[in-house]
């Protein structure tokens, strides 16, 4: 079985390790050929610090579905050490809000080398993952530099605005300075990715996962031609909402939604991404909602299941009803 799953950070990673176990794969490390699982990886996050390019999505896929994630912060190593941040910190480098742990460092010195060689993105997440053989492909959503950012009220200058990068917004300042929009910057000239287009096409299924609806999922969709072939692939599409109860699993995707004149809601969030049977521009066949959620999408099959990923088993189960609600035979 083919299955494509759209994916952000820490959910996204997770819900992976699921759809994996969901398929009979072990959820850490290579598996098998039996299935092909393939995550268009949200690339809007990347940013450069000290003069490093950092990958936050695409590597937190990698270093989850390789057994080497902080599973307490899902992100970044396990096991880290931060002795260059605090000597960065030291010498009054900027930023200091956003820390690199030592051994992250090492895999961010591996892109930025490849990258000033000439190598793509996608070449260079294809050589990282040999280290680390997520048996999963992990696919940029585009080669091309695409940076999400913000607009929002000026903290330092009150009654004014200004655009800041996303990283930013949501980590120095946790998304609480309203964001007026967000804008992933450069995405209408960027092109999909090497192989992004032809695993649409030939998928058995296609899951978004529940990851943040706005700058996760919401990026990978902006990338010109790749809402055109979810809305043309013969696979279903299903999506998992990240919101439960009207609150967001994980994060401030609140925020975001806040920011588009989205409600936080599952049943707001999937009439957003809408209806490939009843909108021109919409994109799913079904909708995974919280057990005990009443949602109405139109034209779309919304079935009610547990949706905690609060292990392995769980998400799995969650992964297997998206599946079987996309119409994959799952054994």
């Amino acid at each position: 079985m083919k299955v494509v799953v759209v994916v952000g950070g820490v959910g996204g990673a997770r819900f992976l390790l699921g759809v994996k176990a969901a398929l009979g794969l072990p959820p850490i490390g290579p598996g098998d050929s039996t299935h092909e699982i393939t995550a268009v990886v949200n690339t809007g996050d990347d940013v450069w610090m000290h003069g490093l390019r950092i990958s936050p999505d695409l590597d937190t896929c990698m270093y989850t579905l390789g057994g080497g994630i902080d599973t307490e912060r899902g992100w970044g190593h396990q096991g880290e050490t931060w002795v260059v941040k605090e000597e960065l910190a030291a010498y009054g480098a900027e930023p200091t809000w956003f820390g690199l742990g030592d051994k992250d460092i090492a895999t961010h010195l591996i892109r930025t080398r490849m990258l000033r060689a000439g190598y793509p993105l996608s070449a260079v997440t294809e050589a990282l993952c040999d280290r680390w053989q997520p048996g999963v492909r992990l696919l940029p959503m585009t080669d091309d530099r695409v940076e999400t950012h913000v607009v929002i009220d000026d903290p330092e200058d009150p009654g004014n605005r200004k655009a800041i990068h996303f990283q930013e917004w949501w980590v120095r300042y946790r998304a609480e300075p309203q964001a007026h929009s967000i804008v992933p910057v450069g995405v209408e000239e960027a092109k999909p990715g090497p192989g992004v287009l032809d695993a649409i096409a030939e998928a058995d299924a296609v899951l978004l996962a529940p990851s943040n609806p706005v700058v996760s999922v919401g990026t990978v969709l902006a990338v010109p031609g790749v809402t055109e072939a979810l809305r043309k692939t013969e696979a279903g599409v299903v999506g998992v909402s990240p919101i439960i109860s009207g609150k967001p699993v994980r994060g401030m995707a609140d925020a975001c939604l806040s920011a588009i004149g989205v409600e936080t809601s599952a049943e707001a969030v999937g009439i957003h991404y809408g209806s490939r049977q009843t909108s021109e521009d919409g994109l799913l066949d079904g909708w995974l909602v919280a057990e005990g959620e009443t949602v109405h999408v139109p034209g779309v099959a919304v079935r009610a299941v547990p949706l905690l990923m609060s292990d392995v088993d769980a998400t799995a189960a969650m992964a297997r009803a998206a599946l079987e609600l996309a119409g994959a035979e799952v054994e």
